[in-house]
């Protein structure tokens, strides 16, 4: 099965610490792509993505089974779990391990996001556990707010 799909040796809770603002529910952790992004089931089988640059959670399938059907259209490949931008990642030398994502030093998020320098590989925990922090703190301002970060040790 794909790489994507070997999540097993992933610790959900902990993945999830930062992010239950988002989601509260109990949930199992199906498959996740190469820059943090989560794919899990809830207790009624539907499959939800938390899409940790944006700060989202949407269900995309009503079972597992839809979702492994769907994984195989290239448009859905693409779109959950961007196979071009991996790729183009990897030719740049930015290989994740299996307890690694692609992480950006801008996070997505943000206006200034983006420049080609940005990324980096890191520990899944940490960047999961940093952008949900993240978030939680910004999910109520409105879009093209300007915010000023402070970062404490």
């Amino acid at each position: 099965m794909d790489n994507r799909f070997n999540v097993a040796h992933l610790d959900v809770e902990r993945l999830l610490a930062d992010w239950r603002w988002l989601c509260p529910k109990p949930m199992v952790l199906v498959a996740r792509n190469a820059f943090g992004d989560l794919y899990l089931q809830d207790k009624d089988g539907g499959i939800y993505q938390l899409d940790v640059g944006v700060g989202r959670l949407a269900k995309v399938a009503d079972s597992l089974e839809q979702f492994l059907v769907l994984s195989e259209n290239s448009e859905k490949r693409e779109e959950w779990f961007a196979e071009s931008d991996e790729k183009a990642s990897a030719a740049r030398g930015l290989v994740h391990g299996p307890s690694e994502c692609i992480g950006f030093s801008v996070p997505l998020v943000f206006a200034e996001a983006g420049s080609p320098d940005t990324p980096y590989v890191a520990d899944i925990y940490d960047c999961v556990g940093f952008l949900g922090n993240l978030h939680k703190q910004i999910a109520n301002l409105p879009n093209g707010a300007k915010v000023r970060l402070v970062v404490k040790s």
